[in-house]
C-alpha cells in the first residue's frame, strides 16, 4: 500500500514507519523538518513538506491508499499556559481538520484514515471501568481528545473508513513515559506519581504497531477502540513492577503538589486515572503480544541486552585481517557482545545495515544523531563517516573509519575521532536458514579517564545496553519475517 503519515518522527511514528517499510509498503511522511526527518527515518521514506498549501496536501493524499495521523505536540512538553493549550489544540484538532479537508478534496480518496487519540478522552474516572461505550470526560485533555476524534470522524462523510485508536501510555525504549521514569529508578530514587492509586492504561509499542497494521486492511477496524493492554495497573503497581524488573527499590513517591508545581494543570496527565478495558479490540480478536506488564518491561529493559565484560585471556581475539595497529596504539579493556536473529536473508539484512544513511534509523532519537558527511556514502574499506550526537547536555563529534569490509560477512569500523579511548566494532553476519544472525563485538575503553571509569557503570554502560537493545528491536521491525 501507499501510506501517507503524519507524526512519523515521533515515538510511535518511527517504529510504525520501520514496520511499514518491512511490510513492503511505500511511505510518505509529512514533516516540518526534512533534514531532521531523513536522519530519523532513513533514505527509503519519501518526505512531503508540512508547510505546503491545501492543494498540494490534497494532491499528496490523492496518491495514498491510507492516511495515518499521529501528529501532536507532547502534552508533557511544558506547563499548560494559554499559549501551550493553543499549541496542543492546533497540533491535534486543527491539523486533523486540515488533513480531513484534504482527504475530502483528494481524487481519488484514500480508503482508510487511522487517526490517533488517547485514553485521556475519559478524564479522571478513578476506579470506574471504562470501555468504548463510556462517556467522555470534561477536563481540558478530555475535551481535546473528543474534538480531535470528531475532526477525524468527519472523513467518513467522504466514504473513507476511519479508525481511532485511543492510546494508553505507550511503553517503549525510545522516549515517552518510560524514558522519563527510568533515570530516577536507575539511581534507586523511583516511585509512584501522586497518590499511586490512579489507574494507568498502558500498551507495549509493538502492540500499538500491530493494531495499526491490522487496521490498514481489516475493514472491521472502524470507529474508536481503546488501544491498551487488557489489564490496567495502578501507578503504584507500575512503579513496583518497574523497580522489580530493574532490581531497584521503590521507596520515594512524587507528591501531587510537586507535579503541580512542575506542570501546572498538565499534571492531570500524570495524576488522573483511567481504568480502561479494550472491549473493541477483544471483540475483533486482537492478540496482544504483551498483555502482562512485567513481560512488557522485561522485553524493553532486559531482553536483547548485550553482555559487557572485562577482556581477559579467555576473551575472543579481535578480527584484524589487515594488521591494523589501532588496537595496539589504543588498547581496549572491555568487550561488548550482542547477538540478534533477524527473519530475513543475509543479503537483505547486510544491505540495510551497511548503508550509512540508515544509522540514524537504528539509533534512539534522544541521542540527536546526525551524519555530517555528504550523502549518499559509498561504503568500502577506508571510508570515513563523520557524525554528531548529543547523549547529554554537550554535543559530541565522531569520525569512523571502515577498516574491514566483506559484504554479507563482516564489517569492521573503529573510532578515529570521538570520546572513547578505544572503539573497535566488528559486525559479523551469518545465514541461519532463511534468517540472519548478526553478532556485534565491540572492543572498547571508557572515555574521560578517571571520570569515565567512575561514571561508566552508572551512565555509559547502561546507555550502550539501551542503544543495542533499540537497534535489535528496530531491525526486527524492519524485517518482520
Amino acid at each position: 500500500m501507499r501510506i501517507f503519515i503524519t507524526g512519523a518522527t515521533g515515538l510511535l511514528g518511527r517504529a510504525l514507519t520501520l514496520r511499514l517499510l518491512g511490510g513492503g509498503h511505500q511511505v510518505t511522511a509529512w514533516v516540518r523538518s526534512p533534514d531532521r526527518a531523513v536522519q530519523l527515518l532513513g533514505p527509503d521514506v519519501r518526505l512531503a513538506n508540512a508547510a505546503a498549501d491545501h492543494r498540494t496536501l490534497a494532491a499528496e493524499i490523492a496518491q495514498a491508499d491510507a492516511v495515518i495521523n499521529l501528529a501532536g505536540e507532547s502534552v508533557l512538553g511544558g506547563r499548560w499556559t494559554a499559549q501551550r493549550r493553543q499549541a496542543l489544540w492546533q497540533s491535534r484538532v486543527d491539523l486533523t481538520a486540515a488533513l480531513v479537508a484534504a482527504i475530502k478534496a483528494a481524487q481519488p480518496r484514500p480508503a482508510v484514515l487511522i487517526s490517533a487519540s488517547a485514553v485521556g478522552f475519559y478524564g479522571d474516572r478513578r476506579d470506574e471501568l471504562l470501555d468504548e461505550r463510556s462517556t467522555p470526560g470534561t477536563d481540558f485533555l478530555a475535551r481535546l481528545c473528543a474534538q480531535w476524534e470528531q475532526a477525524a470522524l468527519s472523513a467518513a462523510e467522504a466514504g473513507t473508513r476511519v479508525f481511532i485508536p485511543r492510546l494508553g501510555i505507550v511503553l517503549a525504549l525510545d522516549g515517552g513515559a518510560l524514558a522519563r521514569m527510568l533515570p530516577a529508578f536507575q539511581i534507586g530514587a523511583g516511585g509512584p506519581l501522586g497518590s499511586g492509586r490512579q489507574w494507568i492504561g498502558w500498551i507495549h509499542l509493538a502492540d500499538v504497531v500491530a493494531v495499526i497494521i491490522n487496521a490498514l486492511e481489516d475493514e472491521r477496524y472502524s470507529g474508536p477502540a481503546i488501544a491498551a493492554a487488557p489489564a490496567a495497573v495502578t501507578s503504584l503497581e507500575l512503579a513496583k513492577t518497574l523497580a522489580g524488573v530493574m532490581h531497584r527499590p521503590c521507596l520515594l513517591r512524587v507528591p501531587q503538589c510537586a507535579l503541580r508545581a512542575m506542570f501546572g494543570e498538565g499534571a492531570t496527565v500524570l495524576t488522573a486515572g483511567q481504568r480502561v478495558v479494550p472491549l473493541r479490540l477483544t471483540e475483533l480478536g486482537f492478540k496482544w503480544r504483551y498483555d502482562n506488564l512485567e513481560s512488557a518491561l522485561r522485553n524493553l529493559l532486559i531482553e536483547d541486552s548485550p553482555t559487557i565484560e572485562r577482556i581477559d585471556a579467555n576473551s575472543p581475539q579481535p578480527h584484524n585481517p589487515h594488521g591494523s595497529r589501532y588496537l595496539e596504539m589504543n588498547p581496549p579493556d572491555l568487550l561488548l557482545r550482542h547477538t540478534n536473529r533477524v527473519d530475513a536473508p543475509v543479503a537483505e539484512v547486510f544491505s540495510f545495515f551497511s548503508k550509512a544513511e540508515n544509522l540514524g534509523v537504528m539509533t534512539p532519537a534522544d541521542l540527536h544523531f546526525q551524519i555530517t558527511t555528504p550523502t549518499p556514502i559509498q561504503i568500502a574499506r577506508g571510508t570515513r563517516i563523520e557524525y554528531r550526537l548529543r547523549p547529554g547536555p554537550l554535543p559530541l563529534s565522531w569520525r569512523t573509519l571502515i577498516e574491514g569490509w566483506e559484504p554479507q560477512h563482516l564489517m569492521i569500523d573503529y573510532q578515529e575521532k570521538g570520546p572513547y579511548r578505544c572503539w573497535w566494532h566488528e559486525h559479523h553476519f551469518r545465514p541461519d536458514g532463511a534468517a540472519t544472525v548478526m553478532e556485534d563485538r565491540v572492543y572498547f575503553a571508557l572515555p574521560f579517564g578517571v571520570i569515565g571509569a567512575m561514571a561508566g557503570p552508572l551512565a555509559v554502560l547502561p546507555a550502550l545496553r539501551r542503544i543495542f537493545r533499540f537497534r535489535a528491536q528496530a531491525m526486527r521491525l524492519r524485517f518482520p519475517g
